[in-house]
């Protein structure tokens, strides 16, 4: 546990250079250079005290009293935009002023003016605190996971406290050094009114960010633009000691995963990787009352990680179906563990839709808080862990292809069981991609990239752009569009979205606001007219949350979409491609 907290607050040190801090680092020195020396240690008491409160407990608090945690952010970009007004206007800074000396006074007499001190100063860190979102490691992620399944120990708390100690040691010395500067340099003193009212702007602006999710888009794009700094942090962090010790904080024992005495396979040719684990956390089981890998012992087990709009899981199920429905009857099951990538795909009922119109009749266990994920340590949509009757893991398997290696490995293990051996192969018409084709396109703002247009889109302002200015892989908004995180949302009919794709088949995530949601779809300016995909007669009828098959082609080709959607307040999630 040590080794741990030493770990954690070395990672919390380095924090200050990570690209993920720097959009705040401006709004930090602004706040510390125009307020009292108290103020330094304000802001950086109010950051960690916020930020730690907050990870650690809404897990809890959204249980207990119902809200949607964003609304934190919006009440804090409102307290930041506001003190930053303060400082570009002087009348406004002095009615705060009085209001807060007047109460001041008779809380605390000796205090004349909190506000520009260490109460001002705290103020402003809380809101930060709230709206920061660190580059986390293995060990932030781990006090993040076990935050959200609500599984935090006095241990867990003493790491945050050490990792968030190792932040506030050089955000204070940042903040500390700016107020210094601007302070005892004698040739800015009589600039001060303007430099108070620069960094105010710089408040207003950090806050407008924050409210349009361009934060995570600027500090997305550092992190890309310096990836030296997550290799850095993955091998502080990756050492055999902080990884056992986070283990156990986990409560996963990796000792008895890979080291216990598991039972001889046979002569079998494929390798021992470790227990599976328990099924947990789960939310819903659907086809089924729930089981345990205890129960399942006897049965050759294949675990398929999935999630319903995913189009690499869908292009896997026609495989995975098919082995369960030709093994069922020789001991082997499939469990499909549904793990959701947006938070619509939570919903029971939109799993269940995709159950049926997917034909699933095995087990399927929906992981809403990607528990049973974490239990197996998994990274990967679609994921296969195959499982033998002793309950060890003998095959894995991420991403698409590699089909008749699977069958093979079923085969074996069943036979190894003490059933008929089978050699034939099930035969699936191949529909993973194969060569270059456009990659997969996120159209929400924390994740959104090959954008055409030079400005990423600000809610409620029209870009457009010209078909002729569109790169293949590339896409454009037209018309009023609201970004959030995971989606874009249409705001006034006849807005639309441009892309230039190469590939054969084009699919995209879509929640209509109602059944009678209509998008017009166009190829290269004609209408489409496709019997094998969800478009009839140029129109494409929205009425539940799916993935929808927009184009079918013969062959990779490049086109130009057009999509034109006729009702505000449909959602689009991302584009995905086959070939």
């Amino acid at each position: 546990m040590i080794i741990l907290l030493l770990f954690a607050f070395l990672s919390g040190l380095v924090t200050i250079a990570a690209p993920c801090i720097w959009p705040i680092l401006p709004i930090v020195l602004s706040s510390a250079a125009t307020g009292g020396h108290k103020r330094p240690l304000g802001i950086t008491i109010g950051v960690v005290t916020s930020f730690s409160i907050l990870t650690l407990t809404i897990a809890y608090i959204v249980t207990i009293i119902p809200f949607d945690p964003e609304i934190l952010r919006y009440i804090s970009v409102f307290i930041i935009g506001f003190l930053g007004a303060t400082l570009v206007i002087p009348q406004l800074a002095g009615v705060v002023e009085g209001a807060v000396s007047r109460l001041s006074g008779r809380l605390s007499p000796k205090n004349a003016n909190p506000s520009t001190g260490f109460a001002g100063g705290f103020t402003t860190g809380l809101s930060l605190g709230i709206v920061w979102t660190p580059c986390a490691g293995p060990i932030l992620a781990t006090i993040a996971t076990l935050s959200a399944t609500r599984a935090v120990s006095a241990e867990v708390v003493f790491v945050m406290i050490a990792y968030m100690s190792g932040v506030a040691l050089p955000l204070f010395l940042f903040a500390l050094l700016g107020q210094k500067l601007f302070t005892k340099t004698r040739g800015l003193s009589k600039y001060t009114g303007s430099i108070q009212k620069v960094f105010g702007v710089i408040m207003i602006i950090t806050a407008i960010l924050i409210a349009t999710g361009y934060d995570r888009r600027l500090q997305a794009t550092l992190l890309d633009a310096v990836p030296s700094y997550s290799t850095f942090l993955l091998k502080l962090e990756g050492n055999d000691a902080v990884t056992s010790s986070l283990d156990t904080l986990r409560g996963v024992n990796r000792d008895a995963k890979t080291q216990m005495p598991f039972p001889e396979a046979g002569g079998s040719s494929l390798p021992k990787l470790g227990v599976a684990p328990e099924f947990v956390g789960i939310t819903h089981w659907l086809n089924s009352e729930g089981v345990t890998m205890e129960e399942l012992k006897g049965k050759v087990v294949l675990i398929d990680f999935w999630t319903y709009t995913c189009i690499n899981c869908i292009r896997t199920l026609p495989y995975v179906t098919g082995w369960y429905e030709k093994y069922k009857d020789d001991g082997f099951i499939v469990i499909g563990v549904h793990a959701p990538e947006f938070e619509f795909e939570k919903k029971t009922s939109n799993v269940q839709n995709a159950i049926e119109q997917y034909k699933i009749n095995y087990p399927v266990a929906q992981d809403n808080d990607f528990a049973t994920w974490r239990a197996y340590d998994n990274h990967y949509w679609p994921a296969k862990y195959l499982i033998d009757t002793n309950g060890v893991i003998r095959y894995t398997h991420f991403g698409e292809g590699e089909y008749d290696l699977t069958e093979k490995n079923i085969q074996e293990l069943l036979k190894e069981a003490g059933q008929s051996a089978r050699e034939d192969l099930l035969d699936v018409k191949e529909s993973t991609k194969s060569g270059p084709i456009t990659p997969e396109i996120y159209l929400g703002s924390a994740r959104i990239d090959h954008l055409a247009s030079p400005e990423r889109p600000i809610n409620g302002v029209q870009l457009f752009s010209l078909p002729q200015s569109l790169s293949r892989d590339s896409f454009a908004y037209t018309g009023p569009w609201k970004l959030s995180d995971e989606q874009a949302e249409v705001s006034e009919k006849g807005a639309g979205i441009l892309i230039k794709f190469y590939a054969k088949d084009v699919y995209l995530v879509i929640t209509p606001k109602s059944s009678d949601d209509i998008i017009a779809a166009f190829l290269d300016d004609k209408p489409i007219k496709a019997t094998d995909s969800d478009v009839s007669e140029g129109y494409i009828n929205i009425d539940t949350e799916r993935l929808y098959h927009i184009v079918s082609l013969d062959t990779k080709e490049e086109h130009l979409l057009q999509l034109n959607f006729q009702t505000p307040g449909t959602q689009v999630y991302a584009f995905t491609f086959g070939g």
